[in-house]
């Protein structure tokens, strides 16, 4: 009997070490990022104490024919003064706030997200939109090869949820964007102008490449001047182009 009451005992300790030995799912460490997310960029003289910068929005996050995940925002963002477009330059993540169209996000408390670190690098940038001069019309988009060891995509940033990719609606159909600087803003769409669309919807210095929807579904990157581009006009482009970001379809 003892001998059995000393066994059974092993077997309950042996059964408890196993659950206690079970290991717990680690929770997921990485920074969430999607379409309305801000960015930071162009430091200087560093990430860790910039005097000058520059920001945008994304317009989206998903994952390409290759597996990369990749983020899409303005060409413009990433053209510099002389023209230069500047690829190969790191993004960051902005942990200001996201403002509103009555208390835009000032542009003085911008400041990256140095715990993730650079969230991604710029792999290429298109034609901007040259509105208002004399340059070639551009879809105005960029793209930006993602970090996936330091960021996850989400599909809901602020206001905004992107669940799928259309084409924009007809005209007087209401519209909304996020962006970093004026947050959730929306506005009929009017008409067209050349490549692009455009509406009512109010944005921003810092909006740049804010994601344009109609309900989940994204329709286009704004870029200024009530004007946005197509996305499927994007990603047409994008296709043709090849490299990262062809076969661009949405992650979360």
């Amino acid at each position: 009997m003892l001998r059995l009451l000393r066994a059974l005992g092993l077997a309950v300790l042996l059964a408890a070490t196993s659950v206690v030995a079970v290991p717990s799912a680690q929770a997921d460490s990485r920074t969430a990022v999607g379409g309305g997310t801000g960015i930071i960029f162009r430091m200087t003289p560093s990430p860790e104490a910039p005097t000058g910068y520059f920001i945008c929005t994304l317009t989206a996050v998903g994952r390409d024919t290759a597996g990369n995940l990749v983020a899409l925002t303005n060409a413009h963002c990433f053209i510099d003064e002389q023209g230069n477009k500047l690829v190969g330059a790191q993004v960051y993540r902005d942990v200001s706030p996201a403002g509103t169209a009555f208390a835009p996000a000032p542009i003085a408390d911008s400041r990256p997200d140095l715990a993730t670190g650079a969230i991604g690098t710029v792999t290429y940038v298109g034609t901007p939109n040259n509105l208002l001069n004399t340059g070639p019309k551009g879809l105005d988009y960029a793209v930006i090869k993602l970090d996936a060891t330091r960021v996850v995509p989400t599909d809901t940033v602020g206001g905004v949820t992107i669940t799928s990719i259309g084409a924009p609606p007809a005209n007087g159909t209401r519209m909304c964007k996020q962006g970093h600087r004026t947050g959730l803003t929306c506005g009929m769409k009017l008409g067209t102008n050349g490549i692009w669309f455009t509406h009512l919807i109010w944005t921003d210095g810092g909006d740049s490449g804010a994601p344009v929807v109609l309900d989940r579904t994204l329709v286009g990157n704004a870029w200024g001047a009530q004007h946005s581009s197509p996305i499927q006009s994007i990603l047409d482009e994008m296709n043709a182009h090849g490299g990262v970001g062809a076969g661009f379809h949405l992650a979360s």
